[in-house]
């Protein structure tokens, strides 16, 4: 593959057309069981106040590699910018060059929520109808359209803390055609759920053990350093634990990082990553009453076949 002059830019626009759920799942699977070099992410102090910037490498020799380039900079709502911003440049992996740059935010939602929904379709049960979304930031309604792309519910419920804010999102939902009203409470939502995803910042447990019924799967795809949490110890005792990589998920996760550290349970406990429950070394569920936690983080495996997707239906058609 060669392409001459200054590589396109593809915007969240482009990214969105690409990228249908159904297919990335399936892509997602694929690049799971192939592999490739995908380093921990690095993360860099930039200010004293917190500005950071973080990068995120992969590759396939001869054929592609790719980074993210993610900035963190929590002063800027106060000036009226996200806080968040990241973009993606592809390169060809034969000679070096490059060959797009990618909107990084909706790379990252949409690959997010694939690979959670790739997750499930081993981790939860078969007979699943009920999703329980918490959170009601940009991915929250993305892992909901994930989710639903691989299996059909019954009911979806949508809760946050701020409660105008969840009917907001269930009522967008519930425009695209699916099932999606306002929970009230988060306590007997989770009792009714046979499937939990948490796309949340939280600081503190949000979703507890206690209160998680038998047979449940629950997808954490927030709390993504080790200071954050969205499930207390009790949950992670209960369950039975995976992960998108354990490289990652054991040095960032803080739902997995902080019960490791006080010894409620132990590294070992996690039983796979997602390239094992892809690949069929570990068969994911084992009974109907087993509780499952999926936990992420991201990995950079999933940000290169997401953009190799873009790239080959955004690009290569015209080129």
């Amino acid at each position: 593959m060669r392409v001459s002059g200054a590589p396109p830019y593809l915007d969240a626009a482009a990214v969105e057309r690409a990228l249908d759920w159904a297919t990335l799942v399936e892509r997602l699977r694929e690049a799971f069981v192939a592999g490739a070099e995908a380093p921990v992410r690095s993360s860099h102090a930039v200010t004293p106040a917190g500005d950071r910037l973080l990068l995120m490498p992969a590759w396939r020799a001869e054929r592609e590699i790719g980074v993210k380039i993610v900035t963190v900079f929590p002063r800027n709502p106060a000036r009226g910018l996200a806080s968040v911003s990241a973009l993606y440049v592809l390169l060809d992996g034969a000679t070096g060059r490059p060959l797009a740059l990618i909107d990084g935010e909706a790379l990252t939602l949409r690959r997010t929520g694939a690979a959670s929904a790739l997750a499930a379709t081993s981790l939860a049960r078969a007979d699943a109808r009920v999703l329980l979304a918490v959170g009601t930031g940009r991915l929250a309604p993305c892992m909901v359209r994930a989710h639903c792309a691989v299996r059909g519910f019954a009911r979806v419920l949508v809760w946050g803390r701020a409660q105008a804010k969840a009917r907001q999102v269930a009522a967008e939902l519930a425009r695209e055609g699916l099932p999606a009203e306002a929970a009230g409470a988060l306590e007997p939502a989770l009792a009714a759920a046979d499937i939990v995803t948490c796309a949340t910042t939280a600081r503190a447990p949000i979703v507890h053990g206690a209160h998680v019924r038998a047979g449940t799967h629950v997808d954490l795809a927030g709390a993504f350093t080790p200071e954050m949490r969205e499930a207390d110890d009790a949950l992670v005792r209960r369950a039975t634990l995976f992960v998108d990589t354990f490289a990652g998920a054991l040095k960032e996760a803080g739902d997995l990082v902080q019960p490791i550290a006080r010894g409620a349970i132990a590294p070992g406990d996690v039983q796979a990553e997602l390239a094992d429950l892809a690949a069929g070394r570990h068969p994911g569920r084992r009974g109907p009453d087993e509780i499952t936690v999926f936990k992420s983080v991201g990995a950079a495996l999933e940000d290169l076949c997401a953009a190799r997707l873009v790239f080959e239906r955004a690009v290569r058609p015209s080129a």
